[in-house]
């Protein structure tokens, strides 16, 4: 059974890729509510296993000269988590602005059988190469990368 927050700014759902991490003890703080830098760390954790899964090949790319580099990052929080709760963090493509990427992350928390909001956060990042001096300059995002990221547009 589902049933949303019902948040001022829960928006209509959209298809998302799904993680789910496994919050232990080490995720909390003396309270025993999970640090609030973690939010962040799990965006980062699905953005690369989306590349495991959908793009594979963009890893064999980051090994070389291609980098994705995250320019901003934000994560707004509605519920506490705590250890084991059950959280997906849904991640989609909000926007693309050529070598620029919008991602958006909603951390859906499952708990008393039912699935609420629990914060939502979002990134900016762009897609570079290392030319030369190791100097950054834009590029196109991997034809691989953009197709797995329209799926979740």
């Amino acid at each position: 059974m589902t049933a949303d927050a019902g948040l001022a700014g829960d928006r209509p759902r959209r298809r998302s890729y799904c993680w789910r991490p496994f919050i232990g003890f080490e995720d909390t703080n003396l309270v025993g509510n999970v640090y609030f830098a973690h939010f962040v760390s799990w965006q980062g954790r699905c953005r690369e296993a989306f590349l495991a899964e959908r793009a594979p090949d963009v890893l064999a790319a980051l090994a070389a000269d291609l980098r994705l580099v995250t320019l901003n990052v934000s994560c707004e929080f509605y519920e506490e988590l705590r250890a084991f709760d059950e959280v997906t963090l849904e991640m989609s493509l909000a926007s693309r602005q050529g070598h620029r990427l919008g991602l958006s992350f909603d951390y859906r928390l499952q708990r008393d059988g039912m699935s609420r909001l629990a914060a939502r956060g979002t990134q900016e990042v762009a897609c570079m190469r290392i030319e030369g001096e190791g100097r950054l300059v834009p590029a196109d995002l991997p034809e691989s990368l953009a197709a797995a990221l329209q799926a979740y547009a």
